[in-house]
Formats: C-alpha cells, structure tokens, sequence
C-alpha cells in the first residue's frame, strides 16, 4: 500500500511516499528554520504564507524523487492536528484537492500519533516495536506520556501542565543568547561540562501523577541568569544544568510508567526526543526495551504521517472531502472526517 503523507502543522513543509507503513519511498522537507529564527519562535502568519508558497512544489519533488506517479498511489494522508490552524489548512487543502483530482482516498491524521509512528519505518529498525507500549511524545508544543495498547489505541497517562518540554528549551536557549530552535543549541553548549559541577535546578516531580512542569524550572533560569555574569563557561553550565533536569524528569516519568503498567516497550517521539541525554538517560532507567527514531525522523515529517496513516486505515478510519482540522487534537482522538 503507497501513501502519500502531507504534514505542515507548524513549520515544515513535508511531503512524503511510504509503502506498507515501514518503507520511505521519498521524504522531503521545506524547512523554515531560518525564517523564525530571526523573530526567536514560530510566527502562525508566516509559517502559512511560506506553506503555500512550497506545498506544490514539495508535493512534486516527493513525486520525483520516488519516481512515482499519482495513478499508482492508494492513499492520501495529511496532519489535520493539533498545530496552527493557518499552517494546518494549507496541508488539509491541498490534500483534499489532490483526493478529489486524482479520485484517491484520504484519511486524516493525529500529528502526536504521527510521532509516535515513526517507531514504525524501516531507518527506526527492523522489527515492529512491541504492545501495549509506554509512549513519551515531547516537542515544542507537546509533551505527553500515553500508553499504546495492543489494538495500537492510544490512553493518556499525563501531560505538561504549563509549558512544553521543547517550548521551555526555546525560552531558556533565548535566555541564554543561543538562538532558535533551542534544543539542538542548547544540546551543542551543554557537551562537555561535567555533572557533578552543575548548578542545582529545581525538578518538578508532582508526585503521584504522571504530569510535567516546567514552568518553575523555567522561573528559576530567569533568575540565574539575571543573577550571573554570563561568561562562555557560565552559559555552558547553565545550559546543561537545565538539560539535565528537563531529561532527569521526563526519563524518570517514562520508566516508572512502563514499570507501573507491565509494558513490553518504551517509545520516544516527538523533536525533543533527538536530544542525547535523554536518549541515555532513558535506556537507562527504562525496565523495557526503548525505541527512538533517528534524528531526521523525530522532528515533523511526512513519513511519520504516512506510516501512521498506514495502520490506521487497516483499523478502518478513513475520511471524507468533508474532514476539516482541529488544531487542539487531543492525543487518542481521530480527526473530524
């Protein structure tokens, strides 16, 4: 089965061609990085504007680089939330048209579990990972703990009350003078310096729940920073001082989870999850085997959208030129189709 996966629901314009939800056929990405960078954090206006100037285009070149043609696809699917709205149209419209024009089915798609899924693809590993599975999904918006049950449905278990983990890591890299997207610049500062040596910041461990926050950790940074001189060492140790508390916290939550409910793996999703001290910290502590994409699959990408859109429609979702998006998706709910 060839879906075609059409993601864009914040800022990447992503298209690509997965065969029986594991096999990438094409996978291409219109990044618009720089563009944000310059305002510090996504702006929603800019971030449609661009996805309508690169839709068509990405949608050609998926094409082209799988050398592939529309009459040979069975299946169109796209993100329909959570994300921004203006981003998230841009996608659902073009995929609707190219449904109708080419009479192909469509099917909408949960961005969180999308994430999830890219547990699935081939580059993640030869195996399919093992159910009922402890999931970690943490972004620049999201970070939420599920479980994935055998019929692959997905339960909550908890959520950021506050900020997301990625959304903390852009404000505190700002902080810090270390730009944007603040994950992969605060991850670079941070190597090298020594735990033992790190200023001690607080960790929010809301014990008896399986929520996060961040908000604290975040205060508490603020005041570090305007307490300190900021030398190149002094950023450093801040900088891994904060990664380890977020990582300490989310690899924690995840283990005691998998422990708690007897899972058989631990699945890492989601942008934060390229960020190597929670990588190590997790197969560290995790009871289970851990799964993590490769880096190029953790941050947004079609293939997840495909491979996700995959399983789903042998599950027997599928949707209509009526389904519209719903950019508060909350994780285990289906698109409106």
């Amino acid at each position: 089965m060839l879906v075609l996966g059409i993601e864009t629901s914040c800022d990447e314009t992503a298209v690509a061609l997965v065969e029986d939800g594991k096999r990438i056929r094409a996978n291409v990405i219109a990044s618009q990085a720089e563009l944000h960078a310059h305002w510090g954090g996504v702006v929603p206006e800019l971030a449609a504007r661009h996805h309508l100037e690169a839709i068509l285009p990405v949608i050609e070149k998926a094409l082209d680089d799988a050398a592939l043609s529309a009459n040979q696809l069975d299946l169109i699917a796209v993100t329909a939330g959570p994300g921004l709205a203006g981003a998230l149209l841009v996608g659902l419209n073009a995929a609707r048209a190219l449904s109708y024009a080419w009479d192909v089915p469509l099917i909408g798609i949960n961005h969180l579990e999308a994430h999830v899924y890219a547990n699935w693809l081939d580059d993640a590993g030869d195996e399919s990972p093992s159910l009922p599975a402890v999931c970690l999904i943490v972004s620049g918006a999201h970070s939420d703990l599920a479980l994935m049950d055998r019929d692959r449905a997905f339960s909550r278990l908890g959520r950021t009350l506050d900020d997301a983990a990625g959304e903390a890591f852009d404000k505190v890299a700002r902080l810090l003078g270390l730009g944007f997207p603040g994950g992969p610049a605060i991850e670079k500062v941070a190597q090298g310096a020594g735990i033992a040596e790190l200023p001690d910041l607080p960790r929010a461990w809301l014990e008896g729940s399986d929520d996060f926050s961040f908000s604290g950790l975040k205060t508490e940074m603020l005041k570090q920073v305007r307490s300190s001189n900021l030398t190149q060492q002094r950023v450093r140790d801040l900088a891994s001082a904060f990664q380890e508390s977020v990582a300490d916290v989310l690899s924690a939550k995840a283990a005691r989870a998998a422990r708690r409910l007897d899972a058989r793996s631990v699945l890492l999703a989601g942008g934060v999850a390229a960020n190597r001290r929670l990588r190590d910290l997790l197969q560290q502590r995790s009871p289970v085997g851990l799964r993590v994409p490769p880096i190029s699959l953790c941050t947004d990408n079609a293939a997840m959208v495909g491979a996700a859109a995959f399983y789903r429609w042998q599950d027997g979702d599928r949707a209509t030129l009526a389904l519209d998006i719903d950019p508060g998706l909350a994780l285990g709910s289906r698109p409106a189709a």
